[in-house]
Formats: C-alpha cells, sequence, structure tokens
C-alpha cells in the first residue's frame, strides 16, 4: 500500500468517539488526508494513539507510512509502538547518577537506542542479581543529562523475565555491574491477549 492507503487503513481503526486532550478526532485527520497533508495526518493519528489502546496493525500501517516518507524519527517511534502493543508497555520515573558519582560523564539519548541492564528482582541459581537487558526511550525530552529524572519507556529484550514486575517497584539501571540509575515503575500494560498470541507465533520479540 502507498502512503494515503496506509493513513485511511490505521484511521479505521481509530474510534468515532476517541479524542486527543486537545480535541481531535479521526474526523480531523481524514481532513487532512483529503488535502494530501499526509505529515500532518501522520502526527494525529499518533496522539490519537494515545488516547486508548489501538491494535498491533495500527502502529505497522504508520511505521511503514512514516518510513515511506522518510520520516525517521516517525518511524522509529511508530516501530517502538508496535513492540508495545505485542508486548505491552512499561513506564517508569527514572533518576540517573551524578556524573560525579557514576561512569556515565554524558547525556542518555532518548530515541530508545541504548539498551541497559535492569535490576528487575530477578536472582541467579547463586542468589547474585540477574540482571536483564531493556531498551530505554526517554518520554518528551531528546536526552536526559547526569544526575536528572524523567519518565522514560522501556523495551525488554526478554518479556518473559519481566512478568513479576509492579507498579511501584523501584528498580535499577545497569551500563556495567555499578548503578546508573533508579527507577520506580508508573505503569503496566499487559498485551492483549491476541497480541500476546501472536507473539508466541513471531521472530521479532525483541525491542525495536
Amino acid at each position: 500500500m502507498d502512503v494515503p492507503e496506509l493513513l485511511e487503513a490505521a484511521s479505521l481503526l481509530v474510534p468515532e468517539e476517541s479524542a486527543t486532550e486537545n480535541d481531535i478526532t479521526v474526523s480531523d485527520v481524514w481532513e487532512y488526508l483529503t488535502q494530501d497533508e499526509w505529515e500532518v495526518a501522520l502526527g494525529l493519528l499518533e496522539e490519537l494513539g494515545d488516547v486508548e489502546p489501538l491494535p498491533l496493525s495500527f502502529w505497522e500501517n504508520l511505521a511503514t507510512a512514516a518510513g515511506q516518507m522518510q520520516l525517521k524519527k516517525s518511524a522509529a517511534w511508530c516501530r517502538w509502538r508496535c513492540y508495545e502493543a505485542r508486548c505491552g508497555v512499561i513506564r517508569a520515573d527514572l533518576t540517573l547518577r551524578p556524573a560525579a558519582e557514576a561512569r556515565r560523564q554524558t547525556p542518555l539519548a532518548g530515541a530508545g537506542v541504548l539498551r541497559p541492564m535492569w535490576d528487575i528482582g530477578n536472582r541467579t541459581s547463586t542468589g547474585a542479581p540477574a540482571l536483564d537487558i531493556g531498551a530505554l526511550r526517554v518520554e518528551f525530552i531528546p536526552a536526559l543529562e547526569p544526575g536528572e529524572r524523567a519518565s522514560v519507556r522501556l523495551a525488554p529484550h526478554d518479556p518473559s523475565q519481566w512478568q513479576h514486575l509492579q507498579v511501584g517497584q523501584v528498580i535499577t539501571m545497569h551500563e556495567d555491574r555499578s548503578v546508573a540509575g533508579t527507577a520506580v515503575v508508573l505503569e503496566i500494560q499487559r498485551p492483549a491477549p491476541s497480541a500476546a498470541a501472536q507473539l508466541r507465533g513471531s521472530s521479532l520479540r525483541h525491542p525495536p
């Protein structure tokens, strides 16, 4: 499908009653589609995707459309949301250790490329902490400076190891064996049963 067809297909998956805080609805998307304002329509659909959980195909269509339009940031974000549709959403409030106390001396990129390790309570057979890999995406800001705090989204490399995670749980981030930051889990959304079943039969199990 070409870009207009992909955006139209995605818009059909948005409930008519859904509206953003700015009262944007799918009707606004259709208005921009009729004017061939595809990039604007894509942005509005991304906003509507935050109102309520939408099916995997919604984000797949947006990711493909953004890729065809060579909108790299939007494509990366929509691929991230594809992963969350399959595996669930984990959001946390992360505070990095100050530069004087930690290995990291530079800002942490927020675009989801970093895949640090996390102590989420799992243990080895000897009782030592078993660190689990989870990609990290900082919300609302492009980067997080040492010592600063921000909300983040996590994409586990192996979601089955994170099933015990609970809202309010404190977890630690590691780029080596030392603690690089501390996070409090803010939100957990489990994937829909259909998405979970699709994940079990898919080779795409890892973060974007």
